[in-house]
């Protein structure tokens, strides 16, 4: 009978140790799930790369992280109407970026242009280069992504380039959806030109939507429509474009590409373009953008 007892506690403890070895198992596996979603959710917040061109993202940099960015921004194809025949416009920007906090990032840019076309009455081809100053981003990381159901995050940029300056603002919003990730920004400008005698405002919409293939590529799809209003005074004109972007990424660098053409424009004040479908005196027809950047 005591024989009997005894290989009953056995088969009990046995029971019992493999038991609570089990529930430490699932323990485990549980910390480390809740470790894994909790890293990706902090790549998420603080990925250095942008999957858009023209439309900022919410997530600012980590704190201490520094990255290189190269700009190069094609604006070609507007009206001989207009006197631009064979118009091209190239914007060049070097950003350095720096992470100052989690949720506060600063960049300092340099900026050049290179603007060409040809005189359809005169026949003759005009080209010029120029720097347009120096330029100091702010983005301040309200809400983050990775806690809210949408990202937000505030944007200022002022320009000055001596006889000239610019001031920027944006609001951001942003999410992730699994491969899916959307942007959008509420732009406004304000531009002082001709030693600060003239002033312009501009207004835009822009909204972004990527799709991520794999640990690499992503493509999707990104969206802006842009008007001027002179002196504030009038709304001048409107363009929107909408066009393709991909995205290829490594760990240290990146590269992402937009190219859209204009696929509806208006001059509200008179039709000086003498085009009915865009808006070509103060817009182009086709508008591109690569930004490469890279990783300290």
């Amino acid at each position: 009978m005591r024989l009997i007892l005894n290989k009953i506690r056995a088969t009990v403890t046995l029971e019992n140790f493999e038991e609570l070895k089990t529930n430490k198992m699932k323990a485990k596996g549980k910390i480390l799930w809740t470790t894994l979603f909790n890293a990706l959710s902090l790549v998420s917040a603080s990925a250095t790369e942008r999957y858009f061109t023209y439309t900022y993202e919410p997530e600012t940099m980590p704190k201490g992280a520094m990255e290189y960015e190269q700009w190069v921004t094609l604006r070609s194809g507007r009206n001989k109407t207009v006197g631009q025949e064979s118009f091209n416009k190239w914007e060049l920007r070097e950003e350095l970026e720096f992470g100052v906090t989690d949720s506060y990032t600063v960049a300092l840019y340099l900026n050049e242009s290179s603007e060409s076309f040809r005189d359809p009455v005169t026949h003759e081809d005009s080209s010029k280069f120029r720097f347009d100053g120096v330029s100091i981003e702010n983005r301040y990381l309200v809400l983050n992504p990775a806690e809210h159901a949408v990202g937000l995050a505030l944007y200022l940029e002022p320009r000055f380039a001596g006889d000239e300056a610019e001031l920027e603002q944006k609001i951001i919003f942003g999410q992730r959806h699994g491969d899916w990730k959307w942007a959008l920004n509420l732009t406004h400008a304000t531009e002082w030109e001709d030693n600060f005698h003239s002033t312009e405002g501009e207004v835009e919409v822009s909204f972004g939507l990527t799709r991520h293939l794999n640990n690499n590529w992503s493509i999707g799809l990104e969206a802006r429509d842009h008007n001027e209003l002179p002196e504030y005074e009038t709304w001048e004109n409107t363009a929107l474009y909408l066009g393709p972007v991909v995205t290829y990424r490594q760990e240290k660098w990146w590269a992402t590409l937009t190219i859209m053409p204009q696929v509806l424009g208006v001059n509200f004040k008179e039709n000086v373009d003498n085009n009915h479908h865009f808006e070509l005196e103060g817009h182009e027809r086709v508008n591109a953008r690569l930004i490469v950047g890279f990783s300290f």
